[in-house]
This record gives structure tokens, C-alpha cells and sequence, in this order.
């Protein structure tokens, strides 16, 4: 008999119950999993206060943590309740970044679940948010969630691109395609694939063209459509995506996506992530700007290697 799935839901240390702890507990329901909700506190301002003593700082630290774990343990008992296993961990840690890997190390989880942090793009210039260090570097899937009308999503679309060229990446989309059905099959949920992809950039890359215009008016350029949709449609029949779920849309990956996502109701993208070390273009760009365009959740899954 195989291990239950444990699922970790990392929280705001703000006490706010967002839509990822519902999204969260439907999901472990639906996949039988065992789940985990974990929040890591740090006050500046009280961590580093030269008003008191360290002890009076201790007890104050203790007592936040306490008020927060229990406020956990009120979210998870309706959960409990539903016959759910919930675990609650308050941590009062100052990098959290550094604590989740450690944590994924010793004690293995299905996926990390976490509400998106929208952050300016300036912000994201500045300071590199915690979701962004995650995309880079976790080695579990990651489903980020923003905004969920359904807590169990109804509607998966799996987001690929089987044409480009890195070997270290030639199993990714095959494992986009498994995390969506499996995910979809779990939660009872259609599920389609979409390749966007930018077909006047390619040409330029591929076939030497200073601009598209030059690519479209050569016959060029019915070889290369061709060729990415065999590759699509192969990939998508060995993954079982019967013809009427294959959707191969011309345009800026980002704008295709979000657009369809908003038009369709979509609850969840699943994508591929790459490390910022690792190619610079996956779906047409990163999946840390997509990340922040998306009008859905997003579910990421990691390459084999992470450069």
C-alpha cells in the first residue's frame, strides 16, 4: 500500500483566509492527500525592538506565534471535520525561502500550494518576491492560486511548447501534460492543450529573416507550421488528448493564454518552469512574467534538471 500524498499550503503570516485554502483542502479531498498548512512569521519591528528585554521580546514573539497557530487550527478544524488530515505549523523564520527547501528536502510533498503575491513590476525589479525564488527553485510542482470561483477547478487547460530545441528540456511537456490529466482526472475536470506560439519570431530565429514580414511571404513558412504541428499532435495523442482538446493558436504566448483563459473560464494553467539560469524563452517568455498575466490559478512543473 503506497504512502498517502501529503500537500503543503504555505500562508500569509496576516492571518487572511484566501482562496488557495480552499483550493488547497478540495484538492487534498479529491486526491486523497494529507495536508499540511504552514505560515512563517517574522516582524521586523519586533524581532529587532531595543525597548525591552530579550526576554520580554521572547514572550512576545511566543505569544504571536501561539495567536497565529491557533487561528490556524480554527481554519483546519472544519477541514478536519470533512475527514481531511490537517497538520497547522506556525514558524517564526527570517528567510522562508531557505526553510521551505530544507523542509521539502526532509519531508517530501506532492506539491507546494500558495496564493499569488501580485507584485508591481518594479517590485519584482527591486526585490525578488518569494514566489519567483519558489519558481526557481522548488523542486516540487507549484500551484499558485489567484482568484478560484470553483474551489475544485472544473476547467485544466495544459499550456506547451513542443518545438523548442534544448535537450535537458525534452521530457517537459510530456510532464505538463501527465500533471494535468493526472490533476484533472482527480478532480473530475475537463482538460484541453493549448500550443501558443509566436510564428513570425520563430521564422526570424530559425530561418535567418530580418523581419516576419519576409518569413510570411515564404514558403518557409508553411514548412515550420507544419512541422510544430506534427510535433503538437504527437506529443498530445501518446499523452491520450483526443484531436477536439488540441488547440494551436498563432500569437504572443502570454496574450493567447491569458485571453483564453478569461474567454473559456479556465481555473487552472498548467506550465513549465525553468530556472533563471536556464532558457531564457518557455512559452514564448518566462514563466515568471506569465505567472503575473495570468487571470487564473497556475499550476508549474519543474524540468528533470533545473539549470
Amino acid at each position: 500500500m503506497s504512502a498517502q500524498a501529503r500537500f503543503l499550503l504555505l500562508v500569509s503570516p496576516l492571518m487572511e483566509h484566501s482562496p488557495a485554502f480552499d483550493r488547497a483542502a478540495a484538492l487534498a479531498k479529491a486526491e486523497g492527500a494529507a495536508l499540511h498548512i504552514l505560515a512563517f512569521d517574522y516582524l521586523e519591528g519586533l524581532a529587532t525592538a531595543g525597548l525591552v528585554n530579550e526576554q520580554a521580546l521572547e514572550q512576545m514573539r511566543i505569544g504571536y506565534v501561539e495567536r497565529h497557530h491557533q487561528w490556524l487550527e480554527d481554519q483546519a478544524r472544519p477541514l478536519r471535520n470533512l475527514g481531511l488530515t490537517v497538520t497547522t505549523e506556525v514558524a517564526w523564520v527570517e528567510r522562508p525561502l531557505q526553510e521551505i527547501l530544507i523542509r521539502l528536502k526532509e519531508e517530501p510533498m506532492a506539491v507546494v500550494i500558495k496564493a499569488l503575491e501580485h507584485e508591481s513590476l518594479l517590485s519584482r525589479l527591486m526585490f525578488t518576491p518569494l514566489d519567483v525564488h519558489l519558481i526557481r527553485e522548488c523542486p516540487v510542482p507549484l500551484h499558485f492560486v489567484s482568484g478560484a470561483p470553483h474551489a475544485l477547478p472544473r476547467k485544466i487547460v495544459a499550456a506547451v511548447d513542443p518545438f523548442h530545441h534544448d535537450e535537458h528540456y525534452d521530457s517537459l511537456n510530456d510532464r505538463i501534460l501527465h500533471e494535468a490529466v493526472k490533476l484533472a482526472t482527480a478532480c473530475d475536470a475537463e482538460v484541453e492543450v493549448i500550443y501558443a506560439h509566436d510564428l513570425s519570431d520563430l521564422g526570424a530565429q530559425e530561418y535567418g529573416f530580418g523581419s516576419g514580414a519576409g518569413f510570411f511571404s515564404s514558403v518557409a513558412a508553411k514548412r515550420l507550421f507544419d512541422e510544430q504541428g506534427q510535433a503538437f499532435n504527437d506529443l498530445a495523442a501518446r499523452n491520450g488528448i483526443p484531436p477536439a482538446q488540441r488547440h494551436m493558436i498563432l500569437g504572443n504566448p502570454a496574450k493567447v493564454l491569458s485571453s483564453y483563459a478569461d474567454a473559456y473560464n479556465v481555473d487552472v494553467i498548467v506550465m513549465g518552469r525553468v530556472g533563471h539560469r536556464g532558457l531564457s524563452r518557455l512559452l514564448g517568455s518566462t514563466a515568471e512574467t506569465l505567472l503575473y498575466k495570468m487571470p487564473c490559478s497556475v499550476w508549474m512543473v519543474k524540468p528533470e534538471v533545473l539549470d
